[in-house]
């Protein structure tokens, strides 16, 4: 399983317009490849998501 090809997965949509050229510049100033960072950056949406989902899950299965 290769976590940057995972990360990269990730930025699909409007995620990969945006994504994109922010990994270029975090690229330019820091060691990570732009393959890396957009999977740093990938990995970052995709935990959000996860996060979302369940703090919903959390809010529905409280309120019922």
């Amino acid at each position: 399983m290769d976590a940057t090809r995972m990360g990269r997965q990730a930025l699909s949509g409007w995620r990969h317009k945006v994504g994109e050229p922010v990994a270029r510049q975090v690229s330019r100033r820091t060691r990570l490849s732009s393959e890396q960072a957009q999977a740093v950056i990938g990995a970052a949406f995709f935990l959000a998501s996860v996060l979302y989902i369940a703090k919903t899950i959390a809010a529905v299965l409280r309120d019922r």
